[in-house]
């Protein structure tokens, strides 16, 4: 083999050893390259999968952070009182001591241009739906006892509303608002929790109630049921109170809570602890007296429950609204003075209430607001403030009247209709041809509109009952020279209500062309009001069928199944009539025990 073919093997080799040293530099570059991806990948996942846990503990930290927030929605503590006369409170001049009351309102809004309707049921419709009672057909008297009535069922209620924006809802108190089915009661209505009465009026410490001769029973209860096992026979005020203290202590208080507080306090009859009647020695009318002291146990009753706001967290975040449901009855104690008329008329003293708003949310505290503002009004006041919703087609009569309240901004509301009652009685004198030819005015109406204020029909009592009235002498029998003369030929009234409060000069001669626009109104007014609902007196409605207690009675139309247990439902209604006498015969006598002690105790 030559040199030169030596050569080109070596260079030959050269080039194979160099191809093949390459390849695997090639391939190690190849591994070095792949295995710096894995390790990036491992790295990436675990500082990922790191991220993600501390992600997941920031989120999980941050939802218990907005758990341990308290609800922007503020807590709304309505109380609702019972036939307390506009005069009947401390800062409106009375003799009855009030200063829970005092301070309340004194710290918070008066409302001194405030309406409520002249009745129970009616005011308590209209708050409960933002609507007048033409709109309900709850235009005549109050839903009674006996009657297959309540407050319409396709009517959404303000505790529905609120509920639905995440309110938890609880009612205390007289409800009055019908029973007569399942679907009727407060906790088929929107409220969570119900503790209290049915009916307009019953003893304040055995809690039954006649409703004519044979028609009497048991109303006190807890949701849907008779409260038996909860009743101590403690005086109404003091036991509703301590029920609002108990809701208070157990709900969270960074959920929303509505609280509607209906007192049975002050309607008759007239009972009360005797530690209260002290107080009023020196009044020498026993009815006058009576009242004073119950309105004192009233008062008592509402500084523990504000008490309770404050231990319980609630206070800060808490709109309270104060308010009667009409005017004071003079016949057994109450006092709308100066104002004309008394609870059931459409008198001044039937319909301006004493009211006021205390929170620390209000804008302006410390003030009065004059604004026209009525009952109607809480419902979508109230709603709006609890960040819930108002429908367009829920066709309501109440206004937003927050900012008028917090802030004294231009109230929305211009006028009030009081109510049109076609079935009241008709002023003999009324007729077509004295309402210009655009209304009866046989027929019971009132409309406020701005300043003015017209009356048609018969308005009812319309004494002033000054305070000197109520002395040893029965009320047929005062001294004092406030009684009107009624005209003969009266169906029509106009009054200035800002320039003449006191409705003491009539002016429907002086300003014709205005009564005849308020007229123009009311015939409006009336176009939209739906038939009255009013019905006869349902015989199973006797709490003796309902094992004395009274409740839903009404059942709708049986099916073949229910047909054949009637019988032994019967049998059941008797067997439970058997229990309830031996419990009520348990109850009294243990009341009879504790009542002395009882009415020792503070409201």
């Amino acid at each position: 083999m030559n040199n030169a073919t030596i050569n080109v093997i070596v260079r030959f080799g050269d080039v194979a050893a160099a191809v093949m040293a390459r390849k695997t530099i090639t391939k190690m570059l190849f591994l070095w390259l792949l295995l710096n991806v894995l390790l990036g990948y491992v790295a990436q996942t675990r500082c990922y999968q790191q991220m993600s846990w501390e992600n997941w503990d920031a989120n999980s930290q941050n939802r218990e952070n907005e758990l341990d927030k308290p609800s922007t929605q503020p807590h709304i503590i309505f109380i609702l009182v019972d036939d307390q006369g506009f005069r009947d409170v401390g800062y409106h001049g009375s003799e009855i001591k009030t200063p829970t009351l005092d301070r309340l309102a004194a710290e918070g809004v008066k409302l001194e241009n405030y309406y409520v309707q002249p009745l129970c049921s009616p005011s308590r419709s209209q708050l409960m739906t933002g609507r007048y009672q033409i709109h309900t057909g709850l235009q005549h008297s109050i839903i009674r006892a006996t009657q297959p009535n309540c407050l319409p069922l396709e009517n959404v209620t303000l505790p529905q509303k609120l509920k639905a924006a995440g309110y938890d809802t609880h009612m205390v108190g007289k409800w009055h608002l019908g029973f007569y089915k399942r679907g009727c009661m407060p906790t088929q209505r929107g409220f969570d929790t119900f503790f209290g009465s049915l009916l307009g009026s019953g003893d304040y410490y055995s809690h039954y109630k006649c409703d004519g001769a044979g028609m009497c029973g048991y109303d006190l209860h807890e949701g849907e049921e008779a409260a038996w096992e909860q009743d101590l026979g403690l005086y109404s005020t003091l036991m509703f109170t301590q029920k609002a203290v108990s809701i208070l202590e157990n709900h969270d208080p960074r959920r929303p809570l509505f609280l509607y507080m209906a007192y049975q306090a002050v309607h008759s009859p007239l009972q009360v602890p005797e530690r209260y009647l002290e107080r009023y020695k020196s009044i020498p009318n026993i009815y006058r007296r009576k009242y004073a002291a119950m309105v004192s146990c009233l008062d008592e009753a509402v500084h523990n429950l504000t008490l309770a706001l404050k231990r319980y967290g609630y206070y800060d975040n808490t709109v309270l609204v104060y308010s009667s449901d009409n005017g004071g009855q003079p016949l057994v104690g109450g006092s709308n003075w100066p104002l004309r008329g008394s609870k059931a008329t459409y008198w001044e003293g039937g319909i301006r209430a004493v009211g006021f708003v205390h929170s620390p949310l209000l804008v302006k505290k410390r003030t009065k607001c004059r604004a026209l503002i009525h009952i109607t009004d809480w419902f979508p006041t109230l709603v709006t403030l609890g960040e819930g919703t108002l429908d367009e087609d829920m066709n309501l009569d109440g206004y937003d009247v927050w900012e008028a309240i917090s802030e004294g901004r231009r109230c929305p509301r211009q006028d009030i209709l009081h109510n049109i009652d076609p079935m009241y009685v008709k002023a003999k004198n009324g007729s077509w041809k004295a309402g210009y030819g655009l209304w009866n005015t046989a027929i019971r109406a009132a409309l406020r509109v701005g300043h003015w204020k017209l009356l048609t029909g018969n308005p009812g009592y319309s004494d002033w009952v000054p305070p000197q009235t109520f002395s040893n002498q029965m009320l047929t029998k005062r001294w004092h020279n406030e009684r009107v003369n009624w005209d003969r030929g009266k169906s029509v009234w106009l009054f200035n209500i800002t320039a003449d409060p006191y409705e003491r000069t009539d002016l429907s001669q002086r300003y014709p062309l205005i009564v005849k626009k308020m007229l123009m109104r009311l015939a409006q007014y009336n176009r939209t009001a739906v038939p009255v609902r009013y019905p006869a007196k349902d015989l199973r409605s006797n709490p003796q069928y309902n094992g004395g207690v009274w409740g839903p009675w009404y059942k709708e139309e049986k099916r073949e199944g229910e047909r054949e247990g009637e019988h032994r439902n019967r049998e059941t209604g008797r067997s439970r009539q058997r229990y309830t006498d031996r419990k009520r015969e348990e109850l009294e006598g243990g009341k009879r025990e504790i009542y002395q002690r009882v009415r020792e105790h503070s409201c």
